[in-house]
C-alpha cells in the first residue's frame, strides 16, 4: 500500500461513490447515504491514532462511529486504498484483517477471525480488486486472492486464488461464471442447486428401476436416463476447483 497522506486518503474515499455507485446522483448525497464511506473515513483518523498508541481514543471514535452508522472496523485493521463499501450496514473487519486496495464489498459481509488467542493473525486478507458480495463471511487467516470473488452469503474458510470465484457454505471455488463485471451475482452459478437437481433426478431413477414396468423398456429407459444424468453429473463436478 502506498504511503500517502490520511487527507489524500480521504479524497480517494469520498471519490468511490461518484465512480462505483450508479445510484449516486449527487456529489451532497454524500453527506447522508453513504454510511460505509463516513465509517472509513473516522477509520482513517481512528487507525493513525492506534498505530501511536492511543489506543483508548481510537476504540471510542470507532465505537461511535458503529453506533451511528451499524459499521464494526476495528482501528488496528489494515484498509488500502479506493476500497469501496457498498450500503454497508451490518459490515464487520476485526483486528488482524488486511484489506488491500480497489476492494469492493458489500452490506453484512464479516471479515472475522477464529480463534481466541491473543498476539496472531485471526483475520483474513483480502487482497486488490477483490469483490465480496452481501452477507458473505470470511473467516481465520486465509488469502482472498486478487481480482476474486466472492458470492453472496457464502462462508469461506479456505484460500481464494487469484481471479477466481468462490461460492457456497462452505465455499468452494468455480471455475466458470467467473463474469468480470463487478455487480453480476446473478451470473454466479448455484452449485447448490445443480446438486440438488442431480440427487432428485438420481432418486427419480432408482423409483422407476424399483417400479413395476416391462423388464426391456424399462432397462432402456433407465439405462438412457442413468446416461444423461452421469453427464450432468460430471458437469457440475467440472465447476469445482479442489
Amino acid at each position: 500500500m502506498s504511503h500517502i497522506s490520511i487527507w489524500q486518503l480521504i479524497k480517494e474515499d469520498f471519490s468511490q461513490p461518484v465512480k462505483k455507485d450508479p445510484a449516486l446522483n449527487s456529489k451532497f448525497e454524500l453527506f447522508f447515504n453513504y454510511p460505509g464511506v463516513w465509517a472509513l473515513v473516522n477509520y482513517r483518523f481512528a487507525h493513525k491514532l492506534y498505530k501511536k498508541k492511543f489506543k483508548v481514543i481510537a476504540r471510542m471514535i470507532m465505537g461511535i462511529t458503529q453506533i451511528i452508522t451499524n459499521i464494526d472496523l476495528h482501528p488496528a485493521a489494515i484498509i488500502g486504498r479506493r476500497v469501496f463499501f457498498d450500503h454497508a450496514f451490518g459490515l464487520v473487519i476485526g483486528e488482524t484483517a488486511i484489506v488491500g486496495d480497489d476492494v469492493l464489498i458489500y452490506q453484512g459481509v464479516t471479515l472475522g477471525g477464529v480463534t481466541l488467542d491473543r498476539g496472531v493473525k485471526r483475520h483474513p486478507t483480502v487482497l486488490n480488486g477483490a469483490v465480496i458480495g452481501a452477507g458473505a463471511k470470511v473467516l481465520g487467516d486465509i488469502t482472498i486472492g486478487r481480482n476474486s470473488r466472492i458470492g453472496s452469503n457464502s462462508v469461506v474458510v479456505k484460500d481464494v486464488p487469484d481471479e477466481l470465484t468462490a461460492v457456497g457454505i462452505p465455499a468452494r471455488v468455480i471455475t466458470k461464471g467467473r463474469d468480470k463485471s463487478q455487480m453480476a451475482h446473478n451470473k454466479i452459478p448455484d452449485i447448490n442447486k445443480e446438486l440438488f437437481g442431480y440427487l432428485f433426478k438420481r432418486l427419480e431413477i432408482l423409483e422407476r428401476a424399483m417400479g413395476t414396468c416391462d423388464q426391456k423398456t424399462c432397462n432402456k429407459d433407465i439405462l438412457e436416463k442413468d446416461i444423461e444424468l452421469e453427464k450432468i453429473y460430471d458437469l457440475y463436478i467440472k465447476t469445482l476447483k479442489d
